[in-house]
């Protein structure tokens, strides 16, 4: 195993870990964030808030970096990355969050906690993907 590898599975067992602690892999809190004239829950807000912090940290930090420790240069988005595609598969995606209460990064941390209602999600999750991927062609 090369150390990008293990880079890419210590950041993601990191960021499981947390949306786990932060409560993220329960679907009823992501609803009850999304309920904005009933039993509103912010707790999204607070984890939302605290990615933003992180983030803001990082792009300081990458301003600084000559380049990626694993890549040739940094991959950013811009203003041409948003097409039409793009605007309709998070129009998709935002209407399954709020259905399902679970996006990708919590449906595969939410997989060691409830491993049978996950898995549901992240079979349909896969194959909408995959039916993407037929549709581009």
């Amino acid at each position: 195993m090369n150390a990008r590898t293990i880079v890419s599975l210590v950041c993601g067992t990191l960021f499981g870990a947390g949306l786990a602690t932060g409560g993220m892999t329960d679907p009823a809190r992501v609803r009850g964030f999304l309920d904005l004239f009933g039993d509103w829950d912010p707790t999204l807000a607070f984890v939302m808030g605290g990615a933003l912090i992180v983030m803001a940290v990082a792009w300081q930090v990458q301003r600084r970096l000559a380049g990626p420790l694993f890549e040739s240069q940094f991959a950013l988005p811009d203003r041409t990355d948003l097409t039409p595609s793009l605007i309709g598969g998070a129009a998709l995606f935002g209407i399954g969050w709020g259905i399902a209460g679970l996006c990708p990064g919590p449906a595969v941390a939410a997989l060691v906690i409830e491993p049978i209602s996950a898995a549901i999600f992240v079979i349909a999750m896969v194959a909408g993907m995959a039916g993407a991927r037929m549709l581009e062609r």
